[in-house]
């Protein structure tokens, strides 16, 4: 549980303390610089539920799909490469890796939500170079001198 959510179930349970000792609902507010409101609803949750109802709840939402060790595969076969998966270049983008993620652990994601495995395996969106590293810029001026003039329509 991250620090913030303890020191706010930390306020609700001293909340608890000074009501089970007497005070009222806005002597509490005030002493915990916070809303009526919010002593009225946390006493009808120690009322209806105790001191546990007062305990901040746990992670929401459903379990992940890929467990730790199914993560550590995920970035292996991400670190070999597109092409080990029969993808015509070498550059990762999310519909294919959801497609990965799908052959290998037959979970399916939509390739919207795969930035956020990436995050959590410590990727970063990259962008490839405009330009090819291969590129061979006196060919190209050479083909522009040379074979362009030859090809182009005339006026």
């Amino acid at each position: 549980m991250s620090k913030y959510l303890e020191r706010l179930e930390r306020r609700r349970m001293r909340a608890a303390e000074l009501l089970k000792q007497g005070f009222s609902q806005a002597q509490v507010a005030e002493k915990l610089r916070v809303s009526r409101q919010s002593v009225h609803r946390w006493r009808r949750a120690l009322e209806q539920g105790g001191r546990q109802a007062l305990r901040s709840a746990q992670r929401k939402g459903p379990a992940p799909h890929l467990s730790q060790r199914q993560l550590q595969e995920l970035n292996a076969a991400l670190l070999a490469g597109p092409g080990q998966f029969g993808f015509s270049s070498e550059l990762w983008t999310l519909p294919r890796i959801a497609e990965v993620i799908r052959r290998l652990f037959a979970v399916r994601y939509h390739p919207g939500h795969v930035w956020r495995i990436l995050r959590r395996l410590g990727w970063s969106c990259q962008r490839p170079e405009a330009r090819a590293k291969e590129r061979d810029e006196r060919e190209i001026r050479r083909w522009l001198s040379q074979r362009w003039p030859q090809i182009k329509k005339g006026p």
